[in-house]
């Protein structure tokens, strides 16, 4: 079925929404992971993220980053950053071929396209928050929650924007399927 006239037109912005959540999505996730270099912690003192273990040194006076050996020894397991940063990353990679699957669903009328849309955010949500916290759980004894920078702020909204679009989406997608009975 067709949609008459503001019906149309209020989908049409309801697509619009979520493609434009996307895109925001995907510019938290390109400047946390990427302009960011997945630091989390990113202080004169201190240097967090998931490519980088940095804690300054008293005795050189500097920053110093440790190595998988030195990281093993204060107990953060290797194999748990590893998949914390997979998980993430790949959180990531949907982001960037999200909005051209959205596009290619084209804002249709059609539920089944919708529903596939609302796993996929499903899944990125999950494996946002998952890798986010595998690694915070890791490294919880050497960061504050007065320590997060710019690239955790980022993940958060990252996650805000997913919920936000899961909502927007949930609403097209009762829409239509009610247009349709």
């Amino acid at each position: 079925t067709h949609l008459p006239g503001p019906q149309w037109r209020a989908r049409h912005l309801l697509c619009a929404l979520t493609l434009l959540e996307a895109a925001g999505a995907l510019a938290l996730m390109l400047y946390a992971l990427l302009w960011e270099a997945g630091n989390l912690v990113n202080l004169p003192y201190k240097r967090i993220g998931f490519y980088n273990f940095c804690l300054w040194n008293e005795t050189a006076e500097e920053l110093q980053c440790l190595e998988h050996n030195d990281l093993q020894v204060m107990g953060i397991s290797m194999l748990g950053v590893v998949l914390a940063r997979v998980c993430v990353y790949t959180c990531l990679v949907f982001c960037i071929f999200y909005p051209i699957f959205v596009a290619n669903v084209k804002c249709t009328e059609e539920a089944k396209g919708w529903k596939v849309i609302l796993i996929i955010l499903i899944i990125k949500m999950i494996i946002l928050s998952g890798g986010l916290g595998m690694f915070l759980l890791q490294t919880s004894l050497w960061i504050q929650p007065s320590d997060f920078t710019g690239g955790f702020l980022a993940l958060v909204a990252t996650q805000a924007l997913l919920l936000l679009q899961i909502f927007t989406v949930t609403i097209n997608l009762s829409w239509l399927e009610s247009c349709s009975l």
